[in-house]
């Protein structure tokens, strides 16, 4: 990236990424059904409007918010570079982790992630969709799962295999992790209390 006027691309960029990460389904989609996504784990993201509205609409706004960070990274990744696709996906979680819709506040960023992830380490996606899909199977605990997929993604961006530019990819997929894994930090102190 070289040039005032690709690191004006850059900005605009990571710009659209947050403001599309921001973007809620679940709140949207449960103002239209009269629900309250403060009820329940009080997470505007996919589990809770399962959980309030319906698996349908739960899957509905899991697999949109998978394509809030998908399809910025991707797009990024084909118009731009990689390097812009890596900071591109990470605004789009973090939107919709600390959306200005909703006053900061914001969904756990699984699902987006995910979605990040999948455009620019596809092999580690694999992974975290695997691992996920077990947990939950074994245990019926998507917190967990969603804790253990952050994990996997933290261990491989460490010490996998990682695409040019190496150090941006491990601290993407890193940053991504943590993230996921702070904003989890409520169930991890009531996993903590049931020990």
């Amino acid at each position: 990236m070289t040039g005032p006027g690709s690191w004006l691309w850059f900005v605009v960029a990571v710009v659209l990424a947050f403001v599309v990460g921001s973007i809620s389904p679940a709140t949207m989609i449960a103002r239209r059904r009269q629900g309250d996504l403060r009820l329940g784990s009080g997470n505007p993201g996919a589990t809770n409007a399962g959980r309030l509205l319906g698996l349908r609409y739960g899957v509905v706004v899991g697999v949109l918010d998978v394509l809030k960070g998908l399809v910025p990274a991707l797009l990024a990744l084909w118009l731009l570079d990689r390097f812009t696709a890596y900071a591109v996906g990470l605004a789009a979680v973090l939107g919709h982790m600390f959306s200005p819709f909703l006053r900061g506040r914001g969904g756990k960023g699984v699902a987006t992630s995910l979605g990040a992830v999948l455009a620019l380490l596809p092999w580690f996606a694999l992974v975290m969709v695997v691992l996920f899909g077990l947990v939950v199977w074994a245990g019926r605990w998507v917190a967990l799962a969603s804790l253990c997929a952050a994990a996997a993604l933290i261990v491989l961006s460490l010490a996998g295999p990682v695409p040019d530019p190496e150090v941006v990819a491990r601290t993407f997929g890193v940053a991504i992790g943590v993230l996921v894994v702070i904003r989890h930090q409520r169930n991890i102190r009531a996993a903590l209390h049931m020990v």
